[in-house]
C-alpha cells in the first residue's frame, strides 16, 4: 500500500519578557450532527427505509463508514439512524460498534469546523489555488492556549470557537487524537500523530502546563539552546522533515527564532491510505480546464464511473470520494457555472456546508477529476487578529501566565505551510503551523447518471467521515500551478 502523509501541524513559540436556519429536516440533521455515534457500517450495504424486504430493490446504499446509531432490533436486520437523519433497515452483521466513543467529541469537531470556514472567508481573498490545515492551526493554537489567562484566553476561546472549559477542551482534543490514532490495519487507513515541546535549556515552566501538553497531546518537553540559534532551527525542522516525509522543509526560517526563544510546540499528523476506487492511469485524458468564462487550458483530467456519495443543491454539485475503508473521504464542491467559484466561496458557512452535505445520496456518477499539486504558505498573525485575537499578539497585554507563572510571553507571529499533491493512487498532503512568540525587545440519480466534470475552479476538503472533522481544505483555480 502506498504511504501517503496528509497532514502536519506545527507550533512554534519564541518566549520572551513581556514588560507590562433550514427547514425543519435540516433542522433534524443538524441535531443529528451534535450527537454522539455508537456503531459504524463496516462495509457497503443496501438498506430499505420501511423495513427488510429482500423481495425487492433495496432504496439505497449506506457506504462504509457511515455512523449510525442502532433504533431497534428486527431480527437478522437493525433499524438504524445515521448522522444525516436517514433511518433505515440494514443487515446486522454490517453494523459494528465503533471504537473510542467514550467521550463525545462533537464539541471540538464543531468548533474546529467553524474555525476552518472563518479561515477560508479570512484567506479566500489570496490570489491562485489554496490549501491549509484547519486542524493543524486548532491543534496548535489549543496547546498555546493551555498557557493562556485571562482576557487572552477569553479572546483566544471565541476567536478559535473553544466554547467549552479548558479541562474539557484538552480532553476532547486527547479523545479526538486517540481516536484517529487507535491502529486497525484492516481499515487501509492509519492517521498518526507526533508532539513534542522544544524549550531553552534551565527555563523554568509550570508543572501544571507540562502536565497539560504531556498528558493530553502526548507532548514531551525537550531541552534546546537558543543561543546556538541556527543549531536549534535545524534541529525542529529537520524533526518536522522527517515527520512529513519532507514534504514541509525549512518551515521556521532564519530570523524565526532568536537567542531569546523560550519554547517550541510541535504536532504532526500522519496518513497513509489510497482511495477506495483509484482512478485507472490510463483513463486520465488532457482535456480543458476552464480557468474563466474566457480562458482555458489543458489538464490531465482523472475519470470513473461508480457509486458515489452526490448531491446538488444551491447551484452547487457536491462529491464525495471515500479513501481506503471510507472512514475518510475527500469532499469536492463544483460550482454549475464555470466562474461560479466566488458566489460558492460567499455561501461557504459551517451551516450551509452541513445542509450540503445533509444532501448527499449513493449513486452511479460519472467523475471527471483534475491532477493536481499545490503549496500554499500564510502569516496567520493579522488574520487570527481581525478575527478578535489581539491581546495575545501584544507585548503589553498578552497574558501566557499559565505557561511559566508570569506575564512574560506573548505571540509574533503564526506561519502556516501546506502541501497537496492529487492523483489517480490518492492524496499525498501536509502541513504546518507556526505560533512564534517573542521578547517585547523584539440530490436524486437521473438517467442517464449525473456528470461531475470539475473541469473548473471548485473548493475541496479531506474530512473524517465518522465525525464530521475537516483535516484539510482548500480551492483549485489552476490545477497546473
Amino acid at each position: 500500500m502506498r504511504t501517503l502523509p496528509i497532514g502536519f501541524l506545527i507550533a512554534v513559540l519564541s518566549l520572551g519578557c513581556n514588560l507590562a436556519n433550514q427547514s425543519q429536516q435540516d433542522d433534524a440533521n443538524q441535531q443529528e450532527k451534535g450527537k454522539t455515534y455508537t456503531h459504524v457500517i463496516a462495509s457497503e450495504t443496501e438498506y430499505y427505509t420501511t423495513g427488510p424486504q429482500q423481495s425487492r430493490p433495496p432504496d439505497g446504499k449506506f457506504p462504509a463508514g457511515t455512523r449510525v446509531n442502532i433504533v431497534e432490533e428486527a431480527g437478522s436486520y437493525l433499524l438504524v439512524r445515521s448522522e444525516g437523519g436517514e433511518e433505515a433497515y440494514v443487515a446486522a452483521d454490517v453494523v459494528k460498534k465503533q471504537e473510542n466513543t467514550t467521550m463525545d467529541v462533537s464539541g471540538i469537531v464543531e468548533g474546529g469546523n467553524k474555525l476552518a470556514l472563518d479561515l477560508y472567508q479570512q484567506l479566500r481573498s489570496e490570489e491562485g489555488n489554496l490549501f491549509f490545515s484547519p486542524s493543524s492551526v486548532s491543534t496548535a493554537l489549543a496547546m498555546t492556549y493551555a498557557g493562556a489567562a485571562g482576557e487572552t484566553e477569553s479572546e483566544m476561546a471565541k476567536a478559535l470557537h473553544f466554547q467549552m472549559s479548558q479541562e474539557q477542551l484538552h480532553q476532547e482534543m486527547q479523545a479526538l487524537q486517540t481516536f484517529w490514532t487507535t491502529p486497525d490495519k484492516k481499515k487501509g487507513i492509519r492517521l498518526n500523530l507526533a508532539n513534542r515541546l522544544w524549550g531553552q535549556e534551565s527555563y523554568q515552566f509550570l508543572p501544571e502546563f507540562l502536565g497539560i501538553t504531556r498528558e493530553m497531546y502526548g507532548a514531551e518537553l525537550a531541552p534546546l539552546n537558543f543561543a546556538q540559534t541556527e543549531q536549534a532551527r535545524q534541529t525542529i525542522n529537520s524533526w518536522i522533515e522527517d515527520q512529513t516525509k519532507k514534504k514541509i522543509t525549512d518551515l521556521i526560517p532564519v530570523g524565526a527564532i532568536d537567542s531569546d526563544t523560550k519554547l517550541v510546540l510541535t504536532n504532526a499528523v500522519y496518513f497513509h491510505g489510497i482511495w477506495t476506487d483509484p482512478f485507472k492511469k490510463d483513463r486520465t485524458k488532457e482535456k480543458d480546464f476552464h480557468l474563466t468564462s474566457s480562458d482555458k487550458i489543458k489538464v490531465p483530467l482523472m475519470h470513473r464511473m461508480d457509486d458515489y456519495r452526490y448531491g446538488e443543491v444551491d447551484d452547487l454539485q457536491i462529491l464525495e470520494l471515500p479513501y481506503g475503508d471510507g472512514s475518510l473521504s475527500m469532499v469536492v464542491l463544483l460550482p454549475k457555472k464555470v466562474d461560479g467559484l466566488a458566489d460558492l466561496e460567499a455561501k461557504l458557512t459551517h451551516e450551509n456546508l452541513n445542509r450540503w452535505v445533509s444532501k448527499f445520496s449513493m449513486g452511479e456518477v460519472k467523475v471527471y477529476l483534475p491532477k493536481f499539486k499545490t503549496t500554499s504558505q500564510f502569516e496567520l498573525g493579522d488574520t487570527l487578529k481581525s478575527m478578535g485575537m489581539t491581546t495575545a499578539f501584544d507585548a503589553n497585554t498578552a497574558d501566557f501566565s499559565g505557561m511559566t507563572g508570569g506575564r512574560d510571553l506573548f505571540i509574533s507571529a503564526v506561519i502556516h505551510m501546506a502541501f497537496v499533491d492529487v492523483n489517480e493512487e490518492g492524496t499525498e498532503a501536509a502541513a504546518a503551523t507556526g505560533v512564534i512568540m517573542a521578547p517585547t525587545s523584539a440530490m436524486p440519480n437521473p438517467e442517464p447518471p449525473p456528470v461531475f466534470q470539475a473541469d473548473h475552479p471548485f473548493v475541496f476538503m479531506i474530512r473524517d467521515n465518522r465525525n464530521g472533522s475537516i483535516l484539510f481544505m482548500g480551492r483549485i483555480q489552476n490545477p497546473l500551478e
